[in-house]
C-alpha cells in the first residue's frame, strides 16, 4: 500500500518515521510543509492546504492511505488565530479525506479530547456528545466531521496528552524545569491520561495492517492521572530530587484557552475492533525517558 504521511516533522509523524522499517509491504511517503533533514525517507514538501498540490501528489504517487499527522497545537494560541487554526485543523483534512474519497482510499484523521468540555466523571466512550469550549477544541471537531463526511473509508483517532521524543511537550518541559527551578506549581485539579506517541504510532500501523473498519476511536495509554502527579512522575524517573513540586488549582494558572477539566478516555472500542494492547502510561513514560537518554 502506498502511504502518505503529513506532518512527519512532529511528534506523531516521527515516530511512524521509525516503525517504517518493519513494514516493508507498505510505500511511505512522508511529507510536511518545512523543509526536513535530509535522513529523513521518501520526503517531500507538501502544503496540505492547497487542494490543487494535494490531488497532484496523491495522483502521482497513486496514494491509497493518507495519516494526517499534521495540525495547528498551540491551544492558547488558538484563541486569537481561529482563521489559521480552522485552516489546518478543519480545511486541510477536508482536502485530504476529498482526495482519498474520490479514489476509494483511507484516511486516518488523529483528533483530541478537546473536543469534549471536560465536565464529565467517568471515561470519555466514542458516543458522549461533544462540547469543545476552546478554538482549538472546535476546530479539531470540525476536522472530524468532515473527514467521516468526505471519505466513507475514515477512522478518527482521539488522543491526548501526547508526548514523545520529538519536538517541544509537557515531558520535556517539566524535565528541564525540574533540572533549573528550585520550586515549581502545576495544575492537580485537570485529570486525564498521558500518551506516548510511539505507542500510537504502533496503534495506527496497527489499524493499517488490519484493515480500515470506519468510525470515531479513543487512544491514550492506560491509567489516569493528574498533571501535577505526572510532573512528579517524570521527576522521579530523570532522578531530580531538588525541585519542589507543589499542587495548585486551575484558577492560580490562567490560560486564553479552556482546558478540559476531565479528558479521561474510554479505550474499549479500539481494544475490542482491533486487538490493541495499551501500555500503562507510567511505563511508556520511563521508556520515552530512557530512549532520551540514549
Amino acid at each position: 500500500m502506498n502511504i502518505l504521511i503529513t506532518g512527519c516533522n512532529g511528534q506523531l509523524g516521527n515516530e511512524i518515521q521509525r516503525l517504517q522499517g518493519e513494514y516493508p509491504n507498505h510505500s511511505f511517503y512522508n511529507t510536511d510543509i518545512q523543509e526536513c533533514c535530509p535522513s529523513v525517507a521518501n520526503y517531500s514538501k507538501l502544503d496540505i492546504t492547497d487542494s490543487a498540490a494535494v490531488s497532484a501528489f496523491v495522483e502521482e504517487h497513486n496514494i491509497q492511505c493518507i495519516v494526517n499527522c499534521a495540525a495547528y497545537t498551540a491551544v492558547d494560541k488558538a484563541e486569537e488565530e481561529e482563521s489559521f487554526c480552522q485552516l489546518l485543523n478543519a480545511t486541510a483534512p477536508a482536502i485530504l479525506a476529498k482526495a482519498m474519497g474520490e479514489r476509494n482510499g483511507w484516511i486516518i484523521q488523529v483528533s483530541t479530547d478537546y473536543v469534549f468540555d471536560g465536565t464529565a466523571h467517568m471515561p470519555y466512550t466514542e458516543d458522549v456528545a461533544t462540547s469543545p469550549s476552546s478554538v482549538y477544541g472546535k476546530t479539531k471537531l470540525d476536522g472530524e466531521r468532515v473527514v467521516v463526511e468526505l471519505c466513507k473509508e475514515a477512522v478518527v483517532i482521539r488522543t491526548a496528552w501526547l508526548y514523545s521524543e520529538y519536538g517541544k511537550n509537557f515531558v520535556k518541559t517539566m524535565k528541564t524545569l525540574g533540572e533549573t527551578r528550585d520550586s515549581l506549581g502545576v495544575v492537580f485539579d485537570q485529570i486525564g491520561t498521558p500518551t506516548y506517541a510511539l505507542d500510537l504510532a504502533n496503534a495506527i500501523m496497527t489499524i493499517v495492517e488490519k484493515g480500515i473498519k470506519p468510525g470515531i476511536y479513543h487512544f491514550s495509554n492506560e491509567g489516569v492521572t493528574s498533571w501535577y502527579d505526572f510532573t512528579k512522575a517524570i521527576h522521579r524517573i530523570a532522578g531530580i530530587t531538588s525541585c519542589h513540586v507543589r499542587p495548585i488549582h486551575t484558577h492560580e494558572y490562567p490560560t486564553p484557552a479552556c482546558r478540559p477539566a476531565y479528558s479521561v478516555l474510554d479505550k474499549t472500542k479500539i481494544k475490542n475492533v482491533y486487538g490493541i494492547h495499551i501500555p500503562h502510561w507510567e511505563e511508556s513514560l520511563e521508556k520515552c525517558m530512557a530512549n532520551m537518554q540514549e
